[in-house]
């Protein structure tokens, strides 16, 4: 699992997070959810040592991510952000292949094993048959479940995910997020997910943070299990809407409209203009 207490990060227009706290479980998505520049993806960063909180302590399996070098950093915490499918000449299964790296020694070149982990990997996402293609004609939702194998090659415990639904339509939005959210039921692996969509983080995540950014200092209003997260009365505040829930089959699902506003006043007719125009 990974544990975080007491972290912090600023910028110039300052803290975007403050003393949060953070544990994950094996098995569980953790949704991390909040209005743009809440902190979200800063955040997703600290936890997996891409930025040094200075404050508290962040712990990968109970040892200090500070002290972990990136090599054994990777072989326990596997990453999938947004990357540009036109900055790669790859086919797929040289992208997958590269997840293989943090298992290797210096100098060391990828064998059998790797070459077969790598193929497992994309079995596992359904994407067994887009191995000779190139990683960049590759549809968006293609993209993903090849960034999600080559993630599981690195056969971490622990998978980060950074908005992993942004720029896919609806099919392929639900098909990553169930193919996230039964990796965690499957193998135990312990998932951490940036969401902006927050029926989607009903529907795929166990458990949620929700940030507010600057404008609550940078800390977390509220965590703990989604359903008691997606509360109108948490939510409303932070996102500045009117949140009204409802189930359907049993599943809670959000509907959105407009806060009301104070009425303004009516504009003062300026008849000696009209007389002017005509």
């Amino acid at each position: 699992m990974i544990t975080a207490a007491d972290v912090s990060w600023s910028y110039a227009a300052g803290p975007v997070v403050a003393g949060v706290h953070v544990r994950t479980e094996p098995g569980r998505v953790l949704g991390l959810v909040g209005p743009n520049g809440s902190g979200k993806t800063t955040l997703l960063r600290l936890l997996h040592g891409a930025l040094r909180t200075p404050t508290g302590r962040i712990e990968v399996d109970g040892d200090d991510l500070a002290a972990l070098g990136p090599r054994e950093t990777a072989r326990r915490v596997a990453v999938v952000v947004q990357e540009p499918a036109g900055e790669s000449t790859m086919s797929v299964a040289e992208m997958v292949l590269l997840g293989r790296s943090p298992r290797l020694g210096t100098f060391e070149r990828t064998g059998a094993r790797d070459r077969d982990v790598a193929a497992a990997s994309l079995d596992r996402v359904g994407a067994a048959h887009l191995a000779a293609r190139p990683y960049a004609a590759l549809s968006g939702g293609e993209r993903q479940r090849v960034l999600i194998a080559r993630a599981l090659a690195q056969e971490a415990t622990h998978l980060l995910l950074d908005e992993p639904t942004n720029h896919l339509d609806v099919r392929y939005q639900h098909e990553v997020l169930a193919l996230v959210q039964d990796l965690a039921r499957t193998s135990g692996t312990c998932v951490v997910v940036v969401l902006h969509d927050l029926n989607l983080a009903a529907r795929y995540c166990d458990d949620l943070l929700l940030l507010g950014g600057p404008a609550s200092g940078g800390r977390v209003v509220a965590g703990g299990p989604a359903e008691d997260v997606l509360d109108p009365a948490l939510l409303e505040p932070v996102y500045g809407i009117g949140v009204r829930p409802v189930r359907l089959e049993g599943r809670l699902h959000l509907l959105f409209e407009p806060l009301a506003r104070p009425a303004s006043h009516q504009p003062v007719s300026q008849p000696h203009l009209m007389e002017e125009t005509a």
